[in-house]
């Protein structure tokens, strides 16, 4: 049965409210043990945090924010195979038994700190009891979601896909404004940053987004979804399963 998130305000380090429901879903006297091996590291806007290959020192829980993980092809074109916000976690293959990175993890929507664990003590954590339930159970939702986002890319246009991100991103960052380059969010497709300006153009001429210099605003959610593909509620219904 899921773990019940807690109804009491916790912090982080910093004196953040903690928002991450990963770590918002334990029980107190875990989450206090825990919170002592929590770092708050400062993040910005295209920063890799962790790069394919390369060893994990660390994981993070995201407290705020859009993080992609992408796929690097050997033409140094990137696609994106994950997003990852305050539901879940960074480096969930460390939880799998690879201490490798498994693609290029960077924040694209910006949110500033970043609460972060030593690999070596979230192996301990995750050994056994309610953390390692919790993580469990994300690292299902997480696979689920990328066979649905490798199922969108194939049989779904550029336009659905992009309203689907979108959704995604105004869940994750709780606002109707955010930041967002359309750089990225091209990466976030696999198309070409023309494509990218044809359809949020296009969703902006029929008056369901606003943007400016990287700024988007949703001003008609309900149409937004509509024009979305089903792919947007498969996903959110596979977190709500799992009681994520």
């Amino acid at each position: 049965m899921p773990i019940p998130a807690t109804r009491t305000t916790r912090f982080l380090p910093d004196g953040t409210p903690l928002e991450n429901r990963l770590l918002a879903a334990l029980p107190p006297r875990v989450y206090t043990r825990l919170l002592q091996h929590l770092r708050m590291r400062t993040a910005v806007t295209g920063e890799t945090l962790q790069a394919h290959g390369k060893p994990l020192s660390d994981v993070y829980f995201p407290n705020g924010g859009v993080f992609s993980v992408t796929n690097e092809m050997r033409d140094g074109g990137l696609v994106e195979v994950a997003t990852v916000g305050s539901e879940g976690m960074l480096g969930i293959g460390v939880f799998l038994g690879d201490r490798s990175g498994a693609g290029r993890t960077f924040l694209q929507v910006p949110d500033g700190r970043v609460p972060s664990m030593k690999v070596g003590r979230f192996i301990k954590e995750t050994a056994a009891g309610p953390f390692r339930e919790v993580v469990a159970r994300y690292a299902q939702a997480n696979l689920l979601q990328i066979m649905q986002c490798t199922a969108c890319n194939a049989l779904h246009d550029v336009k659905q896909r992009c309203c689907r991100w979108l959704l995604q991103t105004q869940d994750r960052v709780g606002s109707e404004d955010f930041l967002l380059k359309q750089d990225f969010l091209a990466i976030m497709l696999g198309v070409r940053r023309p494509t990218v300006t044809l359809v949020m153009g296009a969703l902006q001429d029929s008056g369901l987004i606003a943007t400016r210099y990287g700024h988007i605003r949703v001003l008609k959610r309900k149409e937004l979804q509509a024009a979305s593909c089903e792919c947007y509620e498969v996903i959110r219904e596979h977190f709500r399963r799992l009681g994520l």
